[in-house]
């Protein structure tokens, strides 16, 4: 896990690439093929290498343990004292995907499937307060054994927490003073510090959290969880240690610990369960100390592939028609945390090619990708989408992304590129696509400019799916068939379903989130309610009348195909 990080503009460096090069595995342009695959996927290096048949596993683990001058060993018929399994805690194991397999003196051996990372050798030895060597070993074995070894992990997730809390209780150290800089530096280094904050991140990400909140009151520390939408808390530590916990998240995003009086904006990376992660760090100073919010960037949780967002085929053919088009406007809308960037972003994957050069301009860059330009929004720094978009225009762009249009000089200046022959992509927060005319228009855009540079406008929501586990059937009464503007016809004999909550969902009968969209495409009689200024009802109206099914009527096919519930139907749409 690294203390610092930059944000970088390239793709995570990969130490595997370089081996596999240079055990003759690969060549350069194969190792460009396989960055471009670990983009488009979110896949590890690793695994590419094994699943595209350019090495086995076995020989994969002789490379590594010759480079790094480890051992291989055999899990399958290694056997193991309780006492060696005891000396790594946990979700210390989980955490960094290692097994203890021996102790010799005062020095423990790790099984790891990975290439071993200097800044996690060096915080396993600080955080098992003993010295560390590895071997290696197979991940399906390793996965396993931490299994058997471990037991079940959400049942012991909660004694991970209570233990790891009794060593923060016992240790007064932590009590730290907040005016100190070399007292906060310490209490955030503390051994008890570190393995909280790392089983907080690794459930977060074992959750598929989207986002972690650290939130002080007076009284009490919150740590709450966004899965699918919607906010958990976890078990909270006691309150005194609320500044070492924050400090220490300060300290991994390289972050003043000392400055408490003004927002902080920070980025960490770090792999969780073999899992590489970006987490995006707000810091917000409040009446109660600081809150911290960390945005979960986990490439293998999301794909950036258009095929991949969800888009129903219809819409699917129309977008992939209207992006490939010289010039225009594309705008995706909806509320914040519908997924908006990760459409963008496919769309933007989909046309990178050798002939087009491509801008982004965004605040901030969530995801790297290789071969487009992309450029951070600082506006502390004086650097607006504004004066960035300006900036652009004189690079020779083809095609450039605005990760937001906010105010009339960004509207005026993303009509201009596409007028001047380039295509636009960008996001607008409204309730629907037919809303964003009328947003454009209250950004004082003339009517004519809109009609004519506008190509299409892509309104989504993500809604909760249906657990499968617990998924249960139910013939919808009167009263529900009417809340969802249907009748008996529509419905016919088809069940609705609901999760009825088990613990692979958490008890909330949901896994998993689905998009529900809506595209407004421009035609002639659309083009010419927006010349004439007609309201937003009047334009959504006649797209309904050419064929566009609105976000509602997208969500109700999604419950009669069995998705998702009538409640999410009506809570997002």
């Amino acid at each position: 896990m690294m203390e610092n990080m930059e944000v970088t503009e390239t793709p995570l460096y990969d130490p595997l690439i370089d081996l596999a090069i240079s055990n003759g595995i690969i060549d350069e342009q194969q190792s460009e093929e396989l960055r471009e695959e670990q983009q488009r996927s979110g896949s590890s290096i690793r695994k590419i290498l094994i699943d595209n048949g350019y090495v086995t596993e076995e020989d994969l683990l002789g490379m590594m343990a010759s480079y790094q001058g480890c051992d291989v060993i055999n899990l399958e018929i290694a056997s193991f004292d309780p006492d060696v399994i005891e000396s790594v805690p946990a979700n210390v194991a989980r955490m960094y995907n290692v097994l203890p397999v021996n102790i010799t003196g005062g020095t423990v051996t790790l099984a790891t499937p990975n290439l071993v990372d200097p800044h996690v050798m060096d915080e396993l030895m600080f955080v098992l307060t003993r010295d560390v060597q590895f071997a290696f070993a197979k991940e399906h074995d390793v996965l396993e054994r931490i299994r058997e070894s471990y037991g079940d992990e959400s049942a012991s997730i909660a004694d991970m927490i209570n233990g790891i809390e009794s060593d923060m209780a016992a240790d007064q150290t932590l009590s730290v003073d907040g005016s100190d800089a070399d007292s906060l530096e310490n209490a955030a280094s503390a051994a008890p510090v570190v393995r909280f904050v790392n089983l907080v991140l690794y459930q977060a990400v074992t959750d598929r959290a989207s986002d972690i909140h650290f939130e002080p009151f007076e009284e009490a520390f919150q740590i709450r969880y966004r899965v699918d939408g919607s906010l958990y808390e976890m078990t909270p530590p006691p309150k005194r240690l609320a500044l070492a916990i924050i400090s220490r998240i300060k300290v991994m995003s390289g972050l003043n610990i000392a400055e408490r009086r003004v927002p902080q904006d920070g980025r960490i990376s770090l792999t969780v369960a073999g899992h590489q992660v970006d987490l995006r760090v707000s810091c917000l100073p409040t009446a109660h100390g600081e809150s911290v919010v960390l945005r979960v960037l986990d490439r293998s949780v999301v794909s950036l592939d258009i095929e991949n967002v969800g888009l129903p085929e219809d819409i699917y053919e129309d977008v992939n028609i209207d992006i490939e088009k010289p010039n225009g406007i594309l705008i995706v809308t909806g509320p914040t945390g519908s997924g908006k960037t990760t459409t963008l972003y496919s769309c933007l994957r989909k046309i990178n090619t050798i002939e087009s050069k491509l801008l982004t301009a965004e605040e901030p860059v969530e995801y790297d990708i290789d071969g487009i330009i992309q450029v951070q929004i600082n506006p502390t720094a004086g650097n607006t989408f504004a004066k960035v978009l300006r900036a652009f225009l004189r690079q020779d762009p083809d095609i450039m992304m605005i990760g937001e249009i906010r105010d009339q000089e960004t509207a005026e200046i993303a009509v201009q590129a596409s007028l001047t022959g380039h295509f636009v992509f960008s996001t607008l927060h409204t309730n629907d696509a037919a809303g964003a005319v009328t947003r454009l228009c209250d950004m004082n855009i003339a009517p004519y400019l809109i009609s004519s540079t506008l190509e299409g406008v892509l309104g989504q929501r993500l809604t909760r799916t249906i657990c499968l586990n617990c998924k249960e059937g139910y013939t919808p009464d009167a009263e529900t068939i009417e809340k969802m503007e249907l009748t008996k016809d529509d419905v016919g004999d088809r069940q609705f379903y609901y999760g009825r909550g088990c613990s692979n969902c958490n008890g909330t009968g949901y896994k998993g989130r689905k998009g529900v969209f809506e595209y407004l495409r421009m035609s002639d009689p659309v083009r010419s309610m927006i010349n004439d200024r007609r309201p937003t009802l009047y334009i959504r109206e006649k797209a309904r009348e050419l064929g566009m099914r609105t976000l509602r009527e997208d969500a109700i096919r999604n419950v009669l195909d069995g998705y998702t519930t009538v409640d999410e139907v009506l809570r997002y749409t």
